[in-house]
């Protein structure tokens, strides 16, 4: 693995940077578990501080924050200096309500009395992926500084000046050396550090395949992991649905940061009474996006973050084709420098597929017609992910009911507005387990230690 910035809009290398060698690995881990050490008695207060100062300046430095996002990774400039203004909310969030968050909480026994009490559990290495530079690196940073813990981080080998970047916003707003640290490592290095007993806790947002592995490995180590993996969110369209609301979604549903998200809407399930014309609308609406720099404020379509990841999805839309499914629009690559893909959108997807079980993580649309609303549900819930998904209908109490029904971490009812800082984000089945963000993301690595008090004698 290689840490290199190429601008996917142009194809040209930016920068590089080498691996650490194995002395500054074990320097970076040193300092990390010496930071602990103090870190983990400073108070809540102190920490808030240091986390709130990060977001001010998060804020402050929003556009050159986002210049780097688009340059390593092709983000549109609009929806980059949205990442990183939400990023800083993140931060902002943890640091205004993590004490309390880790409160002491008090039980009440039979006999004598009892409290559960939060305490860090030492250094956490985080592995996160690129598409989102920022924000996978706030929802690990806000939550585990605040509980105590510091921080490794092995960050996507795409986006190395947004992981260092990160890393100096610590620095810059007071954190101290050891608290933050981001690795340029090989994967060889990940499994040392796994390994490494002054490693308590692993987070991963990543792949399937990176999940079993990462996992696989800190079982091995009886480490307590928390997964992130990818997902093939269903957006149900009821025959009531009403599709001036709807299309908008989808579009951004499908399309926003290039179709590279997690729980973006990626398998569309219409009933069969409104399917024509939902999916009329939705191909107008899609022609209508302009390929571009994402840079240009004018562009509604940007570039894939890497040469591979175009190259991957061409090639998982051709066996689509081979097994059968039509292209009704797009499949290729768009003719100009970058690694940009047409828009595409695949029906007729049979279960023996490769398309119906895969995750396309790019603008590739899969759509399904369907009988009724049950069929709907069994179609949704027919997928080896479970991460999100969406259903729209005029009427509300069905929308929760369908959304009852299908399996999956997180549902959204006329809306897909997956994140806030408030709401745990986190998915079941292949998409992984554990949750971030919310008042269960600072629970995932602190030990909850239970205390109880009384004066009565032993029984007999």
């Amino acid at each position: 693995m290689t840490y290199q910035s190429i601008n996917p809009n142009t194809g040209k290398l930016l920068k590089s940077y080498e691996h650490l060698t194995a002395a500054q690995l074990e320097k970076s881990l040193a300092t990390a578990e010496a930071t602990f050490q103090t870190w983990k008695r400073t108070s809540y207060a102190h920490r808030a501080e240091i986390i709130n100062k990060a977001a001010a300046l998060m804020h402050a430095q929003a556009d050159d924050f986002a210049k780097l996002a688009a340059l390593d990774m092709g983000k549109r400039i609009a929806e980059a200096r949205g990442e990183v203004n939400f990023s800083a909310d993140i931060l902002a969030y943890y640091g205004k309500n993590g004490a309390a968050f880790l409160a002491n909480t008090k039980l009440h026994p039979k006999h004598g009395e009892a409290h559960m009490e939060s305490s860090p559990f030492g250094v956490i290495f985080c592995v996160e992926p690129w598409n989102f530079p920022y924000y996978q690196l706030a929802r690990v940073a806000g939550p585990h500084l605040m509980a105590g813990n510091t921080v490794v981080v092995k960050h996507a080998g795409c986006v190395p000046q947004c992981a260092i970047a990160f890393e100096k916003l610590l620095l810059d707003a007071g954190a101290p050396v050891g608290a933050y640290t981001n690795l340029l490592i090989s994967h060889q290095q990940s499994d040392q550090v796994i390994d490494d007993p002054r490693i308590k806790g692993v987070a991963l947002t990543g792949s399937v395949a990176a999940g079993r592995s990462i996992a696989a490995r800190a079982g091995q180590n009886l480490k307590k992991t928390s997964m992130e993996l990818g997902g093939s969110d269903a957006f149900i369209v009821l025959d009531d649905a009403d599709l001036d609301k709807a299309i908008p979604w989808a579009v951004w549903g499908r399309m926003y940061n290039a179709g590279q998200t997690c729980c973006a809407a990626k398998r569309f399930i219409a009933v069969e009474a409104i399917a024509d014309k939902f999916l009329a609308r939705f191909k107008t609406a899609l022609e209508a996006l302009v390929p571009g720099d994402p840079m240009d404020p004018k562009t509604t379509h940007g570039p894939l973050s890497t040469e591979d990841a175009l190259l991957q999805l061409l090639k998982q839309v051709d066996a689509a084709v081979k097994g059968g499914a039509k292209l009704l629009m797009g499949g290729k690559r768009i003719d100009r420098p970058g690694s940009f893909m047409q828009t595409t959108i695949l029906t007729d997807i049979a279960p023996n597929n490769p398309a119906f079980r895969d995750e396309f993580f790019g603008p590739v649309v899969s759509f399904y017609r369907v009988k009724d609303e049950a069929a709907a549900i069994a179609l949704a819930n027919d997928s080896d992910f479970g991460l999100g998904g969406s259903v729209w209908t005029q009427d509300e109490a069905r929308g929760k009911r369908v959304a009852s029904a299908v399996d999956t971490g997180m549902m959204f009812v006329n809306n897909i507005d997956w994140s806030d800082a408030e709401l745990p984000f986190g998915g079941i089945k292949n998409s992984g387990y554990g949750r971030e963000l919310g008042n269960m993301g600072i629970q995932e690595f602190v030990n909850k230690k239970l205390v109880r008090t009384g004066h009565f004698p032993a029984p007999v």
